[in-house]
């Protein structure tokens, strides 16, 4: 029987431990030193996979080829549904209301016509190039989040990595540790028989015992009444998933002990088919995104006033709609920043305009701004991290992107 329970709590822990060593780990990851203004950063890389249609999530009402190519799908200044003005030529998808409250309280922000280096249309090479930092897929099996983290000044301030999900992203896989969290949806052992299980192993095997009784404790800091399964990402259920994981996120990072860093990844975003305007598919998605957002800010407290979320994916969509009223694979997009460490409020762009003379390969939002630079003025605004460093270890080769100003406040 108790060979039975014991399988079973290995088992329903597996998205959790991702490898006990992770976890027996955590007492001798490095520290990295408070900021000298006694701030206490925190920094959450979101991935979003498939590709996020920029143009209709802030949409450039104000351009005139604007609603010619995006059709059926393009947001508008009036109707049933509309855009949330940012500016007189920006407007704000409606399905986001709590990005929409950070802009207004300058906490928020959106840099519009960016991409990575990578010019080609495949999600695999994409998210490659987004997630290891390189200019060409393929090239490594580290993630510039992770260099970033071996860079870090050391101090007395833990500056573990958090991987959110049931795999560690690319972005954060290295020689930097880290730990692993995901929400569990298999049924959980009660504690008195977790605490048997960890008396079992303490004498059969003293390591597992230890990676255990402290993946346990990773999951009781995380986890409450609100955090029970509410069914998987799959299932229909995306927008409570992506609240669910940012919600158990926050808890372990607003601990003094807890990671600063953090990263995760929401997958469904290639809306080749459906992807529906101010209603539909892509704002489904969109709220669960914005939802996420707001527990992140709820969940760190006191906390979110030192933090950035970097929103992120690995290429934009096709800037006129297709026969199926969606958007095919393109280029230029966003990236969306949100935290009380934002200096927000603004669109930044040097917007190329959509004239079909204008596009990229006649067909895509031209990119203007390297997403290499908008990270790198994160990572040296929160962490201080250097021009070289930035330039030749977290995204080497890349002296030329060099870092955004005035990101962080």
């Amino acid at each position: 029987m108790l060979d039975c329970v014991e399988n079973r709590l290995l088992t329903s822990r597996r998205g959790l431990l991702l490898g006990g060593a992770s976890f027996a780990a955590w007492a001798y990851l490095p520290k990295f030193a408070r900021a000298a203004d006694g701030r206490d950063p925190r920094l959450i890389v979101v991935i979003l996979r498939g590709a996020l249609d920029g143009l209709a999530t802030v949409a450039p009402v104000g351009d005139p080829d604007y609603a010619g190519l995006h059709g059926s799908i393009a947001l508008a200044t009036s109707g049933a549904h509309p855009a949330i003005m940012l500016d007189p030529f920006f407007g704000l998808h409606p399905a986001m209301p709590e990005f929409a409250r950070m802009y207004r309280d300058m906490h928020a922000a959106v840099i519009h016509a960016v991409a990575t280096p990578y010019r080609e249309r495949s999600h695999f090479d994409g998210q490659d190039v987004l997630e290891s930092g390189y200019a060409g897929p393929g090239r490594v099996q580290s993630g510039w989040l992770n260099r970033a983290l071996e860079a870090l000044p050391r101090g007395e301030r833990v500056s573990s990595g958090l991987a959110v999900g049931p795999t560690t992203p690319l972005v954060l896989r290295g020689n930097a540790p880290t730990v692993g969290w995901a929400p569990v949806a298999l049924p959980q052992a009660d504690d008195d028989t977790a605490m048997r299980l960890v008396d079992l192993y303490r004498h059969r095997d003293p390591a597992l015992a230890s990676a255990l009784s402290q993946g346990l404790q990773l999951e009781k800091a995380a986890s409450g009444d609100d955090m029970k399964p509410k069914g998987g990402i799959n299932g229909g259920n995306a927008v409570a998933q992506m609240r669910q994981v940012a919600r158990g996120a926050a808890k372990l990072m607003v601990a003094d002990d807890g990671p600063r860093i953090a990263a995760l990844a929401f997958d469904g975003w290639d809306t080749h088919a459906n992807e529906g305007g101010p209603v539909g598919r892509l704002a489904f998605l969109l709220g669960g995104l914005d939802g996420a957002l707001a527990e992140f800010e709820s969940g760190l407290g006191g906390r979110w006033r030192d933090t950035v979320v970097v929103v992120a994916t690995e290429f934009g969509r096709t800037a006129r709609i297709n026969g199926t009223d969606g958007t095919d694979h393109g280029t230029g997009t966003i990236a969306l920043l949100a935290g009380g460490a934002v200096k927000g409020g603004r669109v930044i762009s040097d917007w190329p305009g959509l004239k079909l003379a204008n596009l990229y390969e006649a067909r895509d939002l031209k990119p203007t701004t390297d997403l290499r630079s908008v990270i790198k003025g994160v990572l040296q605004g929160q962490f201080g991290l250097s021009d070289r460093v930035l330039a030749e270890t977290v995204f080497p080769d890349s002296a030329a992107a060099r870092p955004m100003k005035g990101l962080v406040v």
